[in-house]
């Protein structure tokens, strides 16, 4: 578990690093060069160290140039703030393949409820697409705090409660499933 987070804080560095600049210093541009030059940096480190890097790694770069170049030649925050629905948008378009979600199940629930596994999948790629709209529509507002809040608590925590309820929702489909074919 350790490594996800570690590796979360990796992937989400210069998003970190720009609104830990701004909301101190309030200046757009400083806190858009560092996260920028950060963001490269991440790069030309984890080549020097010979380390694979992903077509995430190098599209998460690309976004990271491209977004903070716009908001450096328009001193416009919002558009670094739509780094993260861009990535929900992705992560949504891949999760609407069919039955992507049976790999990551326990073999119990793949053999038992194959059907409400697919159904999930769908529903996480709604979830993906959702979120990615809501870090649109706080990012327009331009209020940092906000955005923050929007990223870090109720992304995240939307998440949780989606896996919880899908954990409780699986188990109690896969108990009742086995019981019927026992009956």
């Amino acid at each position: 578990m350790k490594d996800v987070f570690a590796k979360l804080a990796t992937d989400f560095l210069s998003t970190i690093v720009f609104l830990t600049l701004y909301l101190v210093s309030g200046n757009v541009v400083l806190a858009t060069c560092v996260a920028i030059a950060g963001a490269v940096a991440q790069v030309i480190y984890s080549r020097a160290k010979r380390q694979p890097l992903s077509f995430m790694t190098y599209a998460s770069l690309a976004l990271v140039i491209v977004l903070g170049s716009a908001t450096l030649l328009t001193s416009d925050p919002r558009f670094v703030l739509a780094k993260p629905a861009i990535a929900h948008f992705a992560i949504g378009a891949i999760m609407l393949k069919r039955g992507w979600m049976l790999r990551y199940m326990p073999p119990i629930v793949a053999e038992t409820i194959p059907e409400y596994v697919t159904i999930a999948g769908y529903a996480w790629a709604a979830l993906m697409f959702a979120l990615g709209l809501g870090t649109i529509a706080v990012a327009l507002t331009g209020d940092m705090k906000l955005w923050a809040i929007y990223v870090s608590v109720v992304a995240i925590g939307a998440k949780v409660a989606a896996f919880a309820v899908q954990y409780v929702a699986f188990r109690m489909l896969v108990t009742n499933r086995i019981r019927a074919a026992r009956a």
